[in-house]
């Protein structure tokens, strides 16, 4: 639903989400009351003290503000519960009512001085209990005012001036957008949009460098942020409510199907290699992928010993047969690497802690139990690896030899641009395959460091025929159709059960966002309803029957029609939902293609391998 207008301009709420905060003051302010109508009736004609007519009529008028206000939240708690999420009329008069509600705070703040002003002057010789209840009123009134103005600055919406004319007078769904000023409208709007959440990320990442390469990737996050629920008239709730009935819509479908039957073997897939050798494999890439964290996670997998091998090793001081770039304080990085992998010092060639945007941690080393150089990268673990993860734009990876469009992931593009440069240039490759020329190359990661390998390993493969790839978890919508072709061969894909990274792209999202567009628009309850179940529901569990959510005598086949409600929400439809349909017989191509080793027919390897790593 659309941002409630009061006070000329659009605020991040809706009508509907005034029920939890009016009902939290309601409570508040009837105790409020009632103490202080037992306060009032104990003293009363026992004002005996200075200033005593003063306390009487603060008393009495304290009462009746507060009367007012409680009054004023009743009916906003009332109205405001009425309604479903696309049909606000029942809640017409919810912007009188916050006028209301804003009007009372004025006697309210008055009141707050009286009271102060009489504990300063008049309140020697009364009854301590009485002036305690005062200062406590006082307090009271000042931090609700303090919470409500925090409340004010929480849900203003930087982008919620309407003073553009056809913006409030056009419907929902029939703005002529192909008009020049429709343009002109829609390009000034992007546009502010894109600085507001560029001001909200050096908001958030205030303790990083404010240099050229974090502004142009703050400015990449923005437009990516900025664009993708503004061609809806969504506020955060009804996202909230719309991902509730999602979850147990789809707990519903879960438990209606028939389990899914793994095989043991596809019977499509040119696999070469037995599949439990090929499990091993993995399992054993993936220790290298997970020691690239480093401490956090080897303390985290190992909480009772962890701690005491990493104190013996830590500040202790030796001689380094490889070369370290960045920070390992104490050195207790690489000690976790070590007893992750359990190689030796020497079998290392290079390890690099440096973590900027598009800069990644990664180590070289060489594993003679599987006679491979082996190149980890590592996952997410900062606030860098996360804007390197939000930079998630197309960018051209031209590989020779491939035909088609050769897009990938903008950040882990960069991140993989900048290893191979390093790993190149620098020499170290030549360095460790000096050392083991007859060894062959192995790229490993997860997450970030799993998407991150995939492309490059495509970018080293021409110069090393022979390498491989394994991908634990690589994140969804890295590579284009042409790339991710080409990686069958070489990059093999490792997702566990329903890990969400691999399954996150902007197609996905944007199917995401139509889902909860239409399950919103067929549903018949109010939004504090959804939410207090949906809340009930993912912290106690139950039967999702018991929690419908769509309308009545409504089929589940008539969900995936288009819906005039579902329209409605839209203000205009971006081209990724026009043509979401097209998008997802092609999405199904290339699910498991995606940096996928051997032939799309890894599935088989993507179902078992948490039950090897279970069993290893």
């Amino acid at each position: 639903m659309p941002g409630i207008v009061v006070f000329g301009r659009r605020w991040g709420i809706a009508s509907d989400d005034l029920v939890f905060p009016g009902f939290f003051e309601l409570f508040v302010r009837v105790l409020w009351w009632i103490g202080t109508m037992i306060l009032f009736n104990y003293h009363k004609g026992q004002f005996d003290c200075n200033g005593r007519g003063f306390l009487h009529s603060y008393l009495v008028g304290l009462l009746v503000v507060l009367a007012l206000i409680i009054l004023s939240l009743c009916a906003i708690v009332y109205v405001s519960a009425q309604g479903t999420i696309t049909n606000p009329g029942p809640r017409r008069s919810v912007p009188a009512l916050v006028y209301l509600r804003a009007l009372l705070y004025v006697p309210e703040l008055v009141w707050a001085c009286m009271g102060a002003v009489w504990v300063s002057d008049d309140s020697k010789g009364c009854d301590p209990a009485m002036v305690g209840a005062v200062i406590a009123a006082v307090v009271a009134s000042w931090i609700i005012l303090l919470f409500t103005g925090l409340g004010v600055v929480f849900v203003f919406d930087p982008l919620g001036d309407p003073r553009a004319p056809h913006a409030a007078a056009e419907p929902l769904g029939v703005r002529d957008l192909q008009s020049n000023e429709g343009a002109q409208f829609l390009s000034t709007a992007r546009s502010l949009a894109v600085k507001v959440w560029e001001s909200r990320l050096r908001l958030l990442c205030c303790c990083l460098p404010q240099d050229e390469g974090h502004r142009a990737a703050f400015s990449s996050i923005a437009q990516l942020v900025s664009g993708f629920f503004s061609d809806t008239d969504l506020v955060a709730s009804d996202i909230a409510a719309g991902l509730a009935l999602l979850h147990q819509e789809q707990d519903k479908m879960e438990q209606s199907r028939d389990p899914d039957l793994v095989e043991d073997h596809s019977p499509s897939s040119p696999i070469e290699e037995d599949l439990e050798a090929e499990l091993e494999k993995a399992a054993h890439c993936m220790r290298f992928a997970a020691a690239a964290y480093g401490w956090p996670l080897y303390v985290y997998s190992n909480l009772l010993s962890g701690p005491c091998k990493l104190s013996g090793d830590c500040c202790r001081s030796r001689e380094a047969e490889y070369e370290i770039v960045g920070g390992d304080h104490l050195g207790c990085q690489f000690s976790s690497i070590l007893h992750s992998t359990g190689l030796q010092y020497r079998d290392f060639i290079y390890v690099s802690f440096h973590n900027q945007i598009y800069e990644i941690p990664f180590y070289v080393a060489l594993d003679h139990k599987r006679e491979a150089v082996l190149v980890a990268v590592r996952g997410t673990l900062s606030l860098r690896d996360v804007l390197t993860d939000l930079s998630a734009e197309c960018e051209n990876l031209p590989i020779e030899g491939v035909s088609g469009a050769c897009y990938a992931h903008k950040g882990m593009c960069q991140a993989a641009r900048y290893i191979y440069k390093k790993l190149v240039n620098d020499g170290i490759l030549n360095q460790a395959f000096t050392i083991a020329p007859e060894y062959k190359l192995v790229v490993t990661g997860h997450s970030l460091g799993a998407g991150t390998a995939s492309l490059l390993a495509i970018l080293l493969r021409n110069s090393f025929p022979n390498l491989q790839c394994y991908s634990f978890s690589p994140p969804g919508g890295l590579l284009s159709k042409a790339l991710a072709d080409y990686s069958k061969d070489f990059v093999v894909s490792v997702v566990l059960g329903k890990d969400l990274v691999p399954r996150l792209s902007i197609p996905n999202m944007e199917d995401l966002k139509r889902k909860i567009l239409k399950i919103v628009s067929n549903c018949n309850k109010p939004k504090y309803r959804i939410l207090l179940q949906g809340c009930w529901y993912e912290l106690f569990g139950g039967d999702p029957e018991d929690f419908p959510t769509e309308m009545d005598n409504r089929r589940e086949e008539e969900l995936s029609q288009p819906l005039l409600g579902e329209e409605s929400l839209m203000i205009r439809h971006s081209s990724s939902y026009q043509s979401l349909a097209n998008l997802s017989e092609h999405r199904q191509e290339v699910a498991f293609c995606r940096g996928g080793g051997h032939g799309c027919a890894r599935m088989a390897l993507v179902v078992l391998i948490g039950k090897y790593l279970i069993n290893e």
